[in-house]
């Protein structure tokens, strides 16, 4: 999480994977808490650096402002660098695949996002689809916060088929 967040991006996924069954730990980039895009607070449990890559599943890079100010840190760069390298789920929604382009993960792949940011993604080498949520390999993502119904029931199957083929 960063400052700015988009509010519904962050909540409605973290309640869906713990409705799920999975742990959530609200990473940050160095301050405490977080104020989302419309006031919601946002505790941090630890700062990114502190959240080893093989202690995860999987991370989520949710837009809003925040994706602005996360993709200049260099830990929470190297962190997706090293969940998308274990093969482990990497989500994102709206804004959030700024993150990735700037961890440097999306050449070659398929993603949707943003229509805002759609030639921030073909300019780093991905395939961009209009499409409510989009699944490519171990990368899933999704537009904006009307998707989150259809994004929440992806990305738990997701977790879940790699967990079940991990065991």
């Amino acid at each position: 999480m960063g400052p700015e967040y988009e509010d519904l991006e962050v909540w409605y996924p973290k309640l869906r994977l713990e409705e799920a069954g999975y742990e959530v730990v609200l990473a940050g980039i160095g301050d405490a808490s977080y104020r989302g895009k419309h006031g919601y607070p946002g505790p941090i449990d630890a700062h990114v650096r502190d959240v080893p890559a093989r202690d995860l599943v999987g991370l989520l890079a949710p837009g809003g402002w925040a994706p602005d100010k996360i993709r200049r840190d260099p830990d929470a760069l190297q962190r997706v660098r090293e969940v998308h390298e274990a093969g482990k789920v990497v989500a994102t929604i709206c804004h959030g695949p700024w993150i990735l382009i700037s961890a440097g993960i999306v050449r070659g792949r398929r993603l949707t996002s943003t229509v805002g940011i759609r030639d921030d993604l073909v300019n780093a080498g991905a395939t961009w689809v209009d499409e409510p949520v989009v699944v490519d390999g171990n990368i899933i993502s999704s537009r904006v916060p009307k998707d989150l119904p259809r994004f929440g029931v992806e990305l738990v199957g997701l977790l879940d088929r790699q967990s079940t083929s991990s065991s």
